[in-house]
């Protein structure tokens, strides 16, 4: 099963808490991509005060879990979305998981309005 973390299921991942037995077995076993857009908004979310997370950078830079560029197709498949749900970091993660065919793995139940594979991250 080839993976793309939502961030907050990355932000779990690098603080090692939150993470169902089914979804830390998952990520373990598969293969496992991190967005730009994660990133993008850890970095923006850090620059506010709201979140520190240090470690992301040191993460991609294994190559355990390779970085997915977020292009223009992503781009365009993500302003093409319904309007279920609007945080646009979520939006462009949809977008991705579902060009690339990935499963995307989270805990948002919002995203379950799209037509796109998820694993729980609770499970």
């Amino acid at each position: 099963m080839t993976l793309l973390l939502d961030t907050h299921v990355l932000v779990w991942l690098l603080e090692g808490v939150r993470l169902g037995v089914q979804a830390r077995s998952a990520i373990l076993a598969g293969e496992v991509h991190v967005s730009s857009i994660s990133v993008w908004e850890i970095a923006i979310k850090s620059a506010a005060g709201r979140l520190d997370v240090p470690a992301v950078e040191s993460l991609l830079e294994t190559d355990d879990f390779p970085e997915l560029a977020f292009t223009s197709a992503h781009g365009r498949a993500a302003g093409a979305l319904p309007q279920h749900h609007r945080d646009p970091f979520d939006r462009a993660l949809i977008a991705q998981a579902r060009i690339e065919g990935l499963v995307l793995v989270t805990a948002d139940r919002a995203m379950r309005a799209y037509d796109v594979a998820l694993l729980d991250a609770a499970r």
